[in-house]
């Protein structure tokens, strides 16, 4: 998972403007359902019906297969593979009720938020329910907390857009054991206008009913569906099929807009990868978020085995929006490898109910980011200085966070305290702990092989349906690669000790430097910025007082001006997030343009990109002996 973390800008802009048994009640009056008996009873069948949408939800019907005992219990998950948060997915569910073949009500009861238990199971024959949807729901205060995480939430837009994350739709049946390892059949009737993006195969002919089969629970939720009407484009990278679909509420982007840069990042993420992903098909599923009504807030994305699903402001403009979905992207697609091909017990045999998490979130997530961003060094989209201050950066990020606390013991206990407030440190202490074991293996074998060897190596012992046993994994690593790897793991990733990363960047010929770094156009430092935001018309404001930077003044911006425009585009405080992140792909004597309002009357100011440049503590490559190592390094 990628959780796109909103910068100080957009905060800064804002601030100026335990259950109990419940019972069913019982009606007086028989209640009869039809009951469709001429089904396959050695799987689940659910029905999802999109074009009934009352009150903002969707009605849900499942078969269930025959029982043996006297009781059965009905759950939604708690949580699901890549959030590690527990979202309960229960509480989406109104009006739950259980048949039998005549149509007859049996009684339930709910008996915590995910769960309801079902007397005479041997005569089941049939559970309904209404399912609430989560985007319209957000408030934005706390994923994982408040709101479940956009990317793995549920959106009902009657006739228009149904993200059908389906986890949030259809539970699941525990007996003696839980029976989420037999087939499912998903059936969705929608309105033939609407069009459902997928890597499941589609079985059914109809333009209004999708049929879909898969093995077992996991396959199901590993699947996500988005409805809306027709805009996605297709291409093939090495053999793979990319399905990318968008749907932008207000027509501001298209999939065609957006595809060259996708296609050109999975072009490179495919290079670097090489054999090691073996998918035939893959689906970015793209929804963009009219941040003017109530939808959804928390952008990013969600990984799966053959999709990912993403969600971002639509008011971002194509250049924003595209270098956007290209890192968060980048991120979900190197999910392929791990932990979708190189996993644990805890996830190929994932609780939803009661889940246990595996040690190794250095690894899922830490390695994933790590190859997220030394692919794009290694195919050339950035440089090696570049490169360098990412991981300057996640050092820096990494320093803000619990640094003595065993990465091993935060990742198995993540969903309580205090670990769960260490997570995000798996995006930047769990990167540079693959990058510190991509540079041993390295330097052990002369360049030759690297962490993506690694990988490769462990993926061809597992693979997708195999899985390993938590304790084992750093052992068999040690024996596929060096002592010196083993000893690292040891003490700096289930050890307290924390990493000295200029030990290690020095074996790559790498030191610390002082660095010219650009400085953002509109933060006169970390604290302070030139711009500030008037909340009763959400036009951006210059704040009054002060010097300003050279990117002001070679423009002739003054204090006080109202910034209407930029390069043409109108920016206020809805899109202020995105003139931000344009304008961090601003270079040294571009041409621009910029629009404003000064003393009533409007005026455009043009002239070149002129940035001031701040002296950083960095890292560059300082010595020749080690010329050869750092190239197999970041170039392979």
């Amino acid at each position: 998972m990628n959780k796109l973390i909103l910068s100080a800008f957009l905060a800064i802009a804002v601030s100026g403007s335990a259950t109990a048994q419940i019972k069913s009640p019982v009606k007086k009056l028989p209640v009869k359902e039809q009951v469709n008996t001429n089904v396959n009873l050695n799987q689940v069948n659910a029905v999802i019906d999109l074009n009934k949408v009352t009150d903002d939800k969707v009605s849900v019907s499942i078969i269930p297969p025959k029982f043996t005992s006297d009781e059965i219990v009905f759950h939604l998950p708690k949580t699901v593979p890549g959030t590690y948060s527990a979202d309960n997915y229960g509480k989406l569910i109104d009006d739950f009720k259980a048949f039998d073949k005549n149509g007859k009500e049996l009684t339930t009861s709910k008996t915590d938020d995910n769960s309801w238990k079902i007397s005479n199971a041997k005569s089941l024959a049939k559970v309904t329910y209404n399912v609430n949807d989560t985007f319209d729901s957000e408030s934005g205060k706390g994923f994982g907390k408040e709101d479940i995480f956009s990317p793995a939430g549920t959106n009902i837009l009657d006739g228009k857009n149904f993200v059908v994350n389906n986890h949030g739709f259809v539970g699941y049946f525990e007996d003696k054991k839980q029976l989420t390892e037999i087939p499912y059949k998903l059936t969705i009737l929608h309105p033939a206008g609407l069009y459902g993006a997928t890597s499941l195969i589609d079985t059914n002919k109809s333009d209004t009913e999708d049929t879909f089969l898969t093995t077992r629970y996991f396959d199901l939720t590993d699947n996500p569906i988005m409805y809306s009407k027709p805009d996605y484009e297709t291409f093939n990278v090495d053999g793979m099929e990319i399905v990318f679909s968008v749907y932008s509420p207000n027509g501001l982007h298209t999939a065609k807009e957006l595809l060259p840069d996708l296609q050109k990042t999975m072009r490179a993420q495919k290079a670097f990868l090489g054999s090691i992903n073996a998918n035939k098909r893959y689906t970015v599923l793209l929804y963009l978020s009219d941040m003017a009504k109530n939808d959804a807030k928390g952008f990013g994305a969600l990984e799966h085995h053959t999709s990912t699903t993403v969600v971002f402001p639509e008011s971002m403009d194509t250049e924003g929006l595209s270098e956007q979905l290209k890192d968060v992207v980048s991120h979900e697609f190197f999910h392929t490898v791990t932990p979708l091909s190189i996993h644990s017990k805890e996830i190929e045999y994932f609780d939803y109910s009661n889940p246990k998490m595996s040690k190794h979130l250095w690894m899922y997530e830490g390695v994933t980011e790590y190859f997220a961003n030394l692919f794009q060094v290694n195919q050339g989209l950035i440089s090696a200085e570049e490169f360098y201050q990412r991981m300057v950066g996640k050092i820096n990020n990494a320093s803000t966070l619990n640094d003595t606390m065993s990465f091993t013991e935060m990742s198995a206990n993540v969903l309580v305290e205090p670990y769960k407030d260490q997570y995000l440190n798996v995006y930047e202490k769990g990167a540079l702990i693959g990058m510190c074991i991509d540079i041993i293996i390295r330097e052990n074998s002369n360049g030759e092989r690297g962490i993506l060897s690694l990988m490769k190596d462990l993926s061809n012992i597992y693979g997708v349906n195999k899985s390993f046993d938590d304790d084992e994994l750093f052992g068999k690593i040690t024996k596929l690669t060096y002592p010196e790897v083993g000893s690292f793991l040891d003490t700096y990733v289930a050890g307290n000790t924390p990493i000295p990363y200029d030990v290690y960047f020095a074996k790559m010929g790498v030191k610390k430097a002082k660095v010219q770094v650009p400085a953002n156009p509109f933060l006169k430092d970390q604290k302070t910025p030139y711009i500030t935001v008037n909340p009763s018309t959400k036009e951006i404001m210059v704040i009054p007082g002060g010097q300003l930077n050279s990117f002001m003044n070679s423009l002739g911006i003054k204090a006080g001006d109202t910034i209407l425009a930029f390069n043409d585009k109108a920016y206020n405080l809805d899109n202020i997030y995105d003139l931000i992140m344009v304008s961090q792909g601003w270079n040294l004597d571009d041409p621009i343009s910029v629009k404003i309002r000064r003393g009533g009357l409007e005026q455009t100011l043009s002239g070149k990109v002129k940035l001031d440049f701040d002296e950083e503590e960095g890292y560059e490559f300082t010595d020749d002996s080690k010329k050869a190592l750092n190239k197999y390094w970041l170039k392979g």
